[in-house]
């Protein structure tokens, strides 16, 4: 089922969607060369609780930490630990922040360093895919739409959409319904109403689609081909005349 918003749960979605956009502030001070992981993850967690939120992906279906770092060709669920950040890297870094029973969640991808102009374009396009993913959001277009615009946009561009993740509905629960793909036709799907919430992620890469689970643990998802993925997301409110970022500015 989709649920509508009220007036009052959107105020606290705000609170956390700020709260998670300040949180994200905080750890791109740090995310350096030399850093590593398991120190972003205590930077977050640390600024999360001080601001009386909680950083919910901590122990969710038994995740151990409280936010994801994927590095290279890693596209999501990377698990902090004792890894450092190198020159030449690209991490991205996604996580929730409840309040108060309701989520957001958002995700960036960084560039350490240098880098080729493949990647940095690969980044700079991940982004850009988000943006148009994001201008078509506004009461009565349906999902599809946003689907098959970040999906043209990225194969533009001569990047694959990872097609097994996809974005979701979102608030007292991290996952709900609707499913909002990064790829699919125009016109299909549920139409949007004012009042959903919507967490928009496109994830794409240098070379193939297809993506595993990596041999160490049940959680880190990597490019089958071990080419480069970049991922960023934003929690959004849909509105009459479009939508507000509930994870930025």
């Amino acid at each position: 089922m989709i649920s509508i918003k009220s007036e009052r749960e959107i105020e606290l979605m705000r609170y956390a969607g700020h709260i998670n956009y300040l949180a994200h502030e905080e750890l791109k001070k740090h995310i350096k060369p030399g850093t590593t992981t398991e120190q972003l993850d205590k930077i977050a967690y640390d600024f999360i609780i001080k601001h009386e939120c909680v950083p919910s992906c901590l122990g969710y279906e038994g995740f151990p930490k409280s936010i994801c770092v994927s590095i290279n060709d890693e596209v999501v669920h990377g698990i902090p630990g004792k890894r450092k950040i190198k020159n030449g890297d690209i991490v991205s870094i996604d996580f929730c922040v409840r309040y108060k029973g309701y989520e957001s969640d958002s995700a960036r991808t960084y560039i350490i360093g240098n880098v080729n102009p493949e990647v940095e374009a690969l980044v700079e396009n991940t982004k850009k895919a988000l943006q148009i993913g994001l201008s078509k959001v506004k009461s009565g277009v349906k999902i599809g739409d946003i689907s098959h615009a970040i999906e043209e946009f990225a194969h533009k561009k001569g990047l694959s959409v990872v097609e097994d993740l996809v974005g979701h509905g979102i608030g007292t629960n991290m996952h709900e319904e609707p499913d909002v793909p990064n790829f699919g036709k125009e016109g299909t799907g549920i139409v949007l109403k004012p009042g959903m919430t919507l967490s928009i992620e496109p994830m794409l890469t240098l070379g193939r689609k297809e993506v595993c689970l990596t041999d160490q643990d049940d959680w880190v998802i990597v490019t089958e081909d071990e080419s480069l993925a970049a991922h960023f997301e934003h929690t959004v409110l849909v509105t009459e005349e479009g939508y507000e970022i509930l994870t930025g500015e």
